[in-house]
C-alpha cells in the first residue's frame, strides 16, 4: 500500500468506528484497537518503504527463510473481518437461510466496511494495488467463517469490481469503477457464468453473442446467478465469434428474463435463473482488456470459491473441536474416542492443504506467472474436501447434525456448492 492508500484504509476504518452497530455488537474496543495498530503500522511501513527506496533495489538474501506470514495490513484486515463474521454474520445466518434473503440491516452494516474499495485501483480512488489476489482471498476466507452463503452474497460487489478492473480496458475502468467507491455505495452487478446443462463446461459457454453493426445480440440461459434478482447489471459470459467473452448487460434490458432459482444451499445468496433472448448489447460494453484471458477469469473465480470453502471449513473445525470436547458419552468427552479424534484431525490436515494450494495459486497469479495448474489443483482439492468436511461435520454431531439446532447442516448444504459453481464471485 502507498501512504495514500493507507490513508484511505484508515478513513474507512474511522467511518466504521463512527457507526452505531459496533456498540450494539460490542465491537467498539476491537475496532479502536485496530485503528490504533493500523495507524502505527502504517507509519512504520511507510518509513520502511522510504528507507528501502533510499537504499535502492532490494538485494535477495540467499539464506532467507521461506515465509508464509501475512503482512501487517492483511493481518489487520483479517482480524477485523473475522470479528465481524463472528459477531454479525454467524447470528444472522440461520434467519437468512430460512427466509432466503439478505437482511437490510446487514447490508447497511457491510456497506460501512467498504469492501468494494479493495477491488478498485488507486487511480480510481480505491485500495487495490498490483498484488491484491491474496488479500481478496483472505477477505473471502474471513467472511466465510461466519457463513458461506452470506459471504458469497456480500462479496458480489467486490467480485464485480475485481472483474471490471482486471478484464476491462483502461477506458472501461475509468467509466465504471469510480461508482464502486462512491459515497452512496457500490452498484450491484452479478456475474453470470453457470449454465443449466449436464456436463457443462464453463470454458465453452452455450450462450451466444452474435456481432452486428455496433452491437451484439446475446441469447442463452444462465443458472445459479448470485443475487441475480436484485442486480442492476450482469456480467455475462458468452461465446462470440472470436472466443468466449464477458459482456456488461443492463438487467432491465429488453429480452432479459430473471426468475428465482432456489437451490439446496446458498439460500441467502438469492440464486436466480437468467434468460437472454436476443438482448442487444453495445459493442463498447464487451470487456476489452488487452490481456483478456477467459480461462484465467474462470480460474480466479474458482479460487474465490476455494477461499469461501476454506473459511467455512475452518468454522466447522472450530465448532467441532468445542462440541466434541463438551459432548459426553459413557462418562467422558467423545473427543477421547479415537474414531472421533481421527476424523477431526483429518479435517485439520485437509484444511491446511486446501489453504496452502489456494495461497500458492494466488501468489503465482500476483507475480504474473502461469497458474492454471495450481488453480486447477486448488479447485479440485477444495471441491472434494469441502464436501467431505461438510459430511464429517454432520456425522460427528450424530442426530444433532441433522437438525437446525446446530449450523453444520447448513454448512453441509453450502459447501457442496463449491463443486458446482462457476462465476458468481471473483478474486
Amino acid at each position: 500500500m502507498t501512504t495514500t492508500v493507507q490513508g484511505r484504509a484508515l478513513a474507512m476504518l474511522n467511518r466504521v468506528a463512527q457507526a452505531d452497530w459496533p456498540d450494539r455488537l460490542k465491537l467498539r474496543k476491537p475496532i479502536e484497537k485496530l485503528l490504533y495498530s493500523g495507524s502505527r503500522s502504517g507509519f512504520r511501513l511507510a518509513s520502511e518503504r522510504a528507507a528501502k527506496q533510499a537504499r535502492g533495489p532490494r538485494q535477495v538474501d540467499p539464506d532467507g527463510l521461506f515465509d508464509l506470514s501475512l503482512s501487517a495490513e492483511q493481518r489487520m484486515l483479517v482480524d477485523m473481518l473475522e470479528g465481524f463474521a463472528a459477531e454479525v454474520l454467524r447470528p444472522a445466518a440461520h434467519a437468512a437461510d430460512a427466509t432466503a434473503r439478505l437482511p437490510a440491516a446487514l447490508l447497511n452494516q457491510v456497506a460501512e466496511l467498504g469492501l468494494s474499495h479493495y477491488g478498485v485501483g488507486e487511480a480510481h480512488g480505491g485500495m487495490a494495488g498490483e498484488r491484491t489476489l491474496l488479500t481478496n482471498a483472505l477477505i473471502g476466507e474471513a467472511l466465510a467463517r461466519g457463513d458461506l452463503s452470506l459471504a458469497a452474497a456480500l462479496l458480489v460487489p467486490l467480485s464485480a469490481a475485481n472483474c471490471l478492473r482486471r478484464w476491462g480496458s483502461a477506458e472501461q475502468q475509468a467509466q465504471w469503477l469510480p461508482a464502486f467507491v462512491a459515497a452512496d455505495g457500490p452498484p450491484l452487478i452479478a456475474i453470470a457464468v453457470n449454465e443449466p446443462r449436464p456436463l457443462g463446461r464453463p470454458a465453452e459457454p452455450k450462450t451466444r453473442a452474435r456481432k452486428r453493426a455496433g452491437h451484439y445480440l446475446l441469447s442463452g440461459e444462465k443458472s445459479l446467478v448470485l443475487r441475480g434478482l436484485d442486480a442492476s447489471q450482469l456480467i455475462v459470459a458468452a461465446q462470440a465469434a472470436d472466443g468466449a467473452a464477458l459482456f456488461l448487460v443492463d438487467a432491465s434490458a429488453k429480452g432479459v428474463e430473471r426468475l428465482p432459482e432456489p437451490a439446496m444451499g446458498l439460500k441467502a445468496s438469492g440464486t436466480a435463473r437468467v434468460r437472454l433472448n436476443g438482448v442487444k448489447v453495445a459493442a463498447e460494453r464487451r470487456l476489452a482488456a488487452p490481456d483478456f484471458d477467459f480461462q484465467a477469469f474462470l480460474d480466479l473465480s474458482g479460487l474465490a470459491w476455494c477461499a469461501l470453502a476454506v473459511g467455512t471449513g475452518q468454522a466447522a473445525l472450530d465448532y467441532l473441536i468445542d462440541y466434541c470436547n463438551q459432548r459426553q458419552a459413557f462418562g467422558e468427552p467423545i473427543s477421547h474416542r479415537q474414531g472421533v479424534a481421527f476424523m477431526v484431525a483429518d479435517i485439520a490436515i485437509e484444511l491446511d492443504a486446501m489453504r496452502l494450494l489456494l495461497w500458492r495459486a494466488c501468489a503465482l497469479a500476483e507475480r504474473g506467472q502461469a497458474f492454471p495448474r495450481e488453480a486447477y489443483l486448488a479447485r479440485l482439492l477444495c471441491a472434494e474436501k469441502a464436501m467431505k468436511i461438510g459430511t464429517d461435520s454432520v456425522q460427528l454431531l450424530g442426530g444433532h447434525g441433522f437438525t437446525q439446532e446446530h449450523p453444520v447442516e447448513r454448512w453441509y448444504r453450502d459447501l457442496r456448492a463449491v463443486a458446482v459453481m462457476a462465476g458468481g464471485v471473483h478474486l
